[in-house]
């Protein structure tokens, strides 16, 4: 009788299942702050990169509305009897590199953490400028626009272990319209 009361006793037993759950909760709230974390680094690459273009925009500035009274025309220069185009690229990775705190090594340029470990890499940056066309009367067609993309990769672990990174590019655009 008395190995049957021990046997059938149900005293203690939720605390494996309390255990099991506990240990799931970590489980999924770390898996949540790695998704968070690597979307915070995205978005601030790309804020940084859309700050990075928006400067090259404005350094094209006095060349794109140096024709403001002769037509709206793009990025142009006069040169003797007719307008060549002038467009200024501007060094994005120099600001990138200040605005992120990027080193260079090789083809990449890295952030690393106090540790030394790799927190983003970034790489292959492209910048392309449409010019706004020369003295167009359609509004729609008159915008000074600058595309750019760049590849960032960035470490992902979970419980421990080093995952495959994530690599995605990056992408966005600038630009401006005459008002008037």
């Amino acid at each position: 009788m008395e190995i049957r009361k021990v046997l059938f006793n149900n005293r203690g037993s939720g605390y494996p299942l309390a255990v099991v759950i506990a240990l799931a909760l970590v489980m999924i709230f770390s898996g949540v702050s790695e998704y968070f974390r690597l979307m915070i680094i995205a978005s601030g690459v790309r804020d940084a990169l859309q700050s990075a273009v928006i400067e090259a925009v404005n350094d094209n500035y006095s060349d794109v509305y140096h024709g403001v009274r002769e037509g709206y025309s793009g990025g142009y220069q006069p040169l003797d009897s007719f307008f060549e185009e002038s467009l200024n690229y501007g060094d994005i990775y120099d600001r990138l590199e200040s605005v992120l705190g990027l080193s260079r090594e090789g083809r990449y340029r890295l952030k690393r953490t106090h540790q030394g470990t790799i927190e983003l890499k970034i790489w292959d940056l492209d910048v392309n400028i449409q010019n706004a066309p020369f003295a167009s009367g359609d509004i729609a067609t008159r915008r000074f626009k600058v595309d750019s993309s760049i590849m960032l990769e960035v470490p992902v672990s979970f419980a421990g272990k080093l995952l495959p990174p994530m690599r995605i590019k990056v992408k966005n655009s600038a630009g401006y319209t005459p008002k008037f």
